[in-house]
């Protein structure tokens, strides 16, 4: 039932970005920060994904980017992102998703990640392996950073820090790594959970962003700590996720204590 109902909840966020996509009149208003936008579509795709999940589960916590907070005691929790990469989406690129994760007792137990334009289903059950649109998923091979594509993504407001998000890119490209910038973490954890990139790390994330793609990649065979190598939690912000076999490495070059 709460895989039927996840699957059911994706579709109808999903639904939403299909009828608001490549929409000129799209309503937009800023969050904090500089470009970090809200839609009438992310309004919309929220909506219908918590009325599909109420409807089927009705004491259920929620939490959800834009309205926060729908409490209850309930042990399992529904982690929303309505538009990962809201920007995209706005902008008419279709590099965005619906994200949903489900949280019981503190532990992820299932995930998925659909970016409608290019009809793309990631899902992840607990100790049961990922797929892609329901093919068996698994990280790529690649042993080195420098052979490796990675992906990264940076904050709207400029983090001005020790090994901050500029410096580190700054180690990669200077070296000829390939570094890409999607504008969505889900589905940047996502490709490292298909094989197509072998790494994504990032400083400032929130819960809706990684609760369902940190599952996917686990499930695919990946890696995701902290940035120190820890227990990664999807409250945390700093984020390191691989296919596992250059993980300590990307994490020793994060912190400059390696050379390329």
């Amino acid at each position: 039932m709460l895989k039927t109902t996840l699957i059911n909840a994706v579709d109808a966020g999903a639904k939403e970005l299909r009828r608001y996509f490549n929409n000129d009149d799209l309503k937009i208003s800023n969050k904090e920060g500089v470009n970090n936008w809200v839609t009438e579509a992310d309004h919309a795709s929220e909506k219908a994904i918590i009325d599909t999940i109420k409807s089927a589960f009705p004491a259920h916590f929620i939490l959800s980017e834009e309205v926060g907070e729908i409490a209850s005691d309930s042990d399992v929790k529904w982690i929303i992102d309505p538009i990962d990469g809201t920007i995209n989406f706005a902008s008419h690129i279709p590099l965005c998703a619906v994200s949903i994760g489900v949280e019981k007792n503190g532990d992820m137990i299932l995930g998925a990640v659909y970016n409608p334009f290019i009809n793309e289903l990631f899902f992840a059950e607990k100790g049961k392996g990922a797929s892609l649109n329901d093919k068996r998923i698994s990280v790529s091979k690649k042993t080195e950073v420098i052979h490796s594509c990675l992906v990264t993504g940076f904050p709207y407001t400029y983090l001005d820090m020790e090994n901050g998000p500029l410096q580190v890119f700054e180690r990669f490209i200077r070296k000829g790594v390939p570094v890409r910038r999607l504008g969505s973490a889900a589905i940047d954890l996502c490709w490292v959970a298909a094989g197509r990139f072998e790494g994504f790390f990032e400083h400032s994330l929130s819960p809706w962003d990684t609760a369902a793609g940190y599952l996917i990649v686990e499930e695919a065979g990946g890696k995701v700590t902290d940035m120190n190598g820890n227990k990664y939690s999807h409250y945390q912000k700093k984020l390191v996720a691989t296919n596992g076999l250059i993980h300590d490495e990307l994490i020793e070059v994060i912190h400059n204590r390696k050379q390329l």
